[in-house]
C-alpha cells in the first residue's frame, strides 16, 4: 500500500507540477503539471484497476466467442465485489495516506491551491473507475445477451445481473469509492479508513439489493372469468418477475389473500369455498423484464446524485482541513 499512498519524498518540484516527465508508470504525453503529479503518484494503483478489467474484458470476450454460458455465474459473482474493492484500496487510501504521512502539508506549501489538487485526484481517480467499469459493464451486457431472451425473472432481477450491466455498476463504484474517499479525508488514517470503507461499501451492497424492485413501476393484471382455470403464473408474461403471491379477487373488488380456502381438501370443495367468498378472478402483481434498464437509469441516477453529493462535502471540509 506504500507505493500507492507514499509521496513523503516528493520535492517541491514535484508538488507544483513542473518536474519532468520521464521515468516509468507516466503519460507525458497527455498528462503535465498537477495531472502528471497524482498520475505518477497513484500510478500503480490505477494501471492495477485498468489492467485488471482489460484482463477480465479480454476474458468474457474469450468465453462468448466459444458460446461458454457456464462460467457466467463465477463472473458475475465476482464483479460484484468490484466497488467494494474500489472503495477500499483506491477510495479510502487516495487522501488518508498524503494526511497520514504528512504529504499533504507539503503540496499546500508549494504554491499549490488544495482546490486544485483536490480536483484533479478526484477527476483522474473517477475517469479511471469509469473507464474500467464502463468496459466490464459492456463486456458483460454482450455476454448476457446469448442467453437474454431464455433468462427467467429471478436471472434478470438479481444482483448478479442487475448490478452488472447497464450504467448500475458504474454509478454502484463511483459512490463507493467517492464514498471510501471522504472517510479517509475524515479519519486521515489509511488502515482504519480501508476497514470503514469496507463497512460502507457492504452496507451500500446491502440497501441496493434491499430497494431494487422499488425502482421498477409495478404492473399489476386482474382477471374476472375466475379462478379454476389457468394458474395466475401462466398470465404473467415472460420473463416477468411477480411480486409476492397472487391474490382472489372478490366481485365488489377486494383483494383476498393467498391463504383463503387453504384448509380445502378437494377441488369441490374449493370451488364452494371460493363462491362463498364471492371470488371471480385473481390480482397478480409483476415487474416486466422491459423495464430494467429504466430501473437500472434510475437507480444510477440516485446513486449519481449521492457521489455529487459526497463530491460537494469534499470540497467544503477539504478547503480547510485537507493538509
Amino acid at each position: 500500500m506504500s507505493s500507492l499512498t507514499s509521496t513523503s519524498t516528493t520535492t517541491g518540484a514535484e508538488a507544483t507540477g513542473t518536474s519532468g516527465t520521464s521515468g516509468t508508470g507516466q503519460l507525458p504525453h497527455l498528462l503535465k503539471g498537477m495531472p502528471w503529479l497524482v498520475w505518477r503518484q497513484h500510478r500503480t494503483v490505477f494501471w492495477t484497476v485498468l489492467g485488471a478489467s482489460a484482463l477480465a474484458v479480454a476474458c468474457i470476450v474469450f468465453q462468448r466467442s466459444q458460446l461458454h454460458l457456464a462460467g457466467y455465474t463465477p463472473v458475475s459473482t465476482g464483479f460484484r465485489l468490484v466497488p467494494v474493492l474500489l472503495g477500499v484500496f483506491l477510495g479510502a487510501p487516495l487522501f488518508a495516506g498524503d494526511l497520514e504521512k504528512g504529504t499533504a502539508k507539503l503540496v499546500v506549501t508549494q504554491s499549490v491551491d488544495r482546490s486544485r489538487w483536490l480536483t484533479t485526484k478526484l477527476v483522474l481517480t473517477a475517469l479511471v473507475v469509469t473507464v474500467s467499469t464502463v468496459a466490464l459493464s459492456a463486456a458483460f451486457g454482450w455476454w448476457w445477451n446469448l442467453y437474454k431472451s431464455e433468462v427467467t425473472a429471478t436471472e434478470w432481477i438479481s444482483e448478479a445481473t442487475f448490478n452488472n450491466t447497464g450504467p448500475a455498476p458504474v454509478a454502484l463504484a463511483l459512490f463507493s469509492v467517492f464514498g471510501g474517499v471522504a472517510i479517509g479525508v475524515v479519519l486521515r488514517r489509511t488502515l482504519t479508513a480501508m476497514v470503514v470503507t469496507l463497512g460502507f461499501t457492504v452496507i451500500v451492497q446491502l440497501v441496493w439489493s434491499h430497494f431494487l424492485l422499488s425502482l421498477g413501476n409495478v404492473v399489476t393484471i386482474t382477471t374476472s372469468k375466475g379462478v379454476m382455470g389457468r394458474y395466475p403464473a401462466q398470465i404473467v408474461p415472460t420473463g416477468a418477475y411477480r411480486m409476492g403471491e397472487a391474490s382472489y379477487v372478490t366481485g365488489d373488488g377486494k383483494l383476498l389473500g393467498w391463504g383463503t380456502c387453504a384448509d380445502a381438501q378437494t377441488e369441490q370443495t374449493l370451488e364452494l369455498c371460493l363462491k362463498k367468498a364471492d371470488v371471480v378472478g385473481w390480482s397478480v402483481d409483476y415487474l416486466p423484464i422491459s423495464q430494467m434498464n429504466g430501473m437500472q437509469w434510475f437507480g444510477a441516477s440516485i446513486l449519481l446524485a449521492l457521489t455529487a453529493a459526497v463530491t460537494v462535502f469534499l470540497f467544503l471540509w477539504g478547503r480547510k482541513r485537507l493538509a
